[in-house]
């Protein structure tokens, strides 16, 4: 693919959600163009209509990057598929790349042999190329370098989300001097704050309760997979980007203690870091260049 002439990174947060169902927060996807590419990572609830409302067909999406296999972050990778190969979603014509770490081939097998009579019909009935519907995985027993294109590339890192969340990864993108970083679901992974020590943009999830009921059994079990406000604001603290979005909020609540609002989630951590610092919709768009330039949905 060629170069593109604008030096400049492009990130949309295609879903910002969780595990919930949230009409206004798909599940956990983002979308990186650089270098005239368009890489997908993760493929959460409703991507495939994110994308078309952010006016982007998914058959340009050369690349897609799998964190790890909880469901809300690959649960919307049929759709995404399979549309990019109907004439209303781009007509793709080459295979797609899918990537990532061990389980991948086995994810992506799965789906072939579950939509093996769907591709035979519109194949036969159609006539719809059978390149457009190929996959071509790749799956890594390590972290590392994983892409490098006409100056773009992605490197993969471990994090921790769980003792039994194996493999779990988050993703550097570099371009032309830019850095994206994307830490995938984290455990408060102070390894994080490394990689991304000034970067431009830096991705992190999160997870918070009220006070009242965080220390309760069901509750806690789910906090202890997450990073807390405080705990996120160390980890900006340390890396200082250009700008550090919080994506992926799992927040919690109870009867009478309702979750903890954006606002809330906000304050907590400007008492921890003065960094610039905002809360991921649906549909934003980062530009990164000299400067990072956050565009909401409303102007997309």
């Amino acid at each position: 693919m060629n170069n593109s002439v604008n030096k400049s990174i492009i990130v949309t947060t295609l879903g910002t959600g969780t595990p919930i169902l949230n009409p206004k927060r798909a599940s956990q996807s983002i979308l990186i163009e650089a270098a005239g590419y368009r890489l997908l990572f993760d493929t959460g609830r409703n991507v495939a209509t994110r994308l078309a409302e952010a006016n982007v067909p998914p058959a340009s999406v050369t690349h897609i990057f799998f964190t790890h296999f909880h469901s809300d972050h690959t649960v919307g990778f049929a759709d995404f598929w399979l549309s990019s190969w109907l004439p209303a979603g781009g007509s793709r014509s080459t295979p797609l790349y899918v990537l990532g770490p061990e389980g991948t081939h086995n994810l992506i097998e799965g789906h072939r042999l579950a939509f093996n009579d769907d591709i035979k019909i519109r194949s036969s009935d159609q006539k719809l190329p059978q390149k457009g519907v190929e996959i071509k995985t790749k799956e890594f027993l390590k972290c590392g370098q994983v892409f490098n294109q006409d100056g773009l590339t992605v490197t993969s890192f471990e994090t921790d989300h769980g003792e039994k969340i194996k493999p779990n990864w988050g993703y550097k993108i570099q371009y032309s001097g830019r850095t994206v970083v994307i830490s995938g679901d984290a455990k408060n992974d102070i390894r994080v704050s490394e990689i991304a020590k000034n970067s431009d943009l830096l991705f992190h999830s999160l997870g918070a309760a009220k006070d009242e009921i965080k220390n309760l059994d069901d509750v806690n079990a789910i906090l202890q997979h997450h990073t807390t406000p405080k705990e996120a604001a160390k980890i900006f603290s340390l890396s200082r980007p250009k700008l550090a979005v919080i994506i992926h909020m799992v927040l919690l609540g109870k009867p009478g203690f309702p979750p903890m609002t954006s606002m809330e989630i906000l304050e907590t951590i400007q008492k921890h870091y003065n960094g610039p610092l905002t809360i991921a919709e649906d549909l934003m768009k980062f530009e990164v260049g000299e400067k990072v330039k956050v565009i909401p949905k409303a102007n997309i």
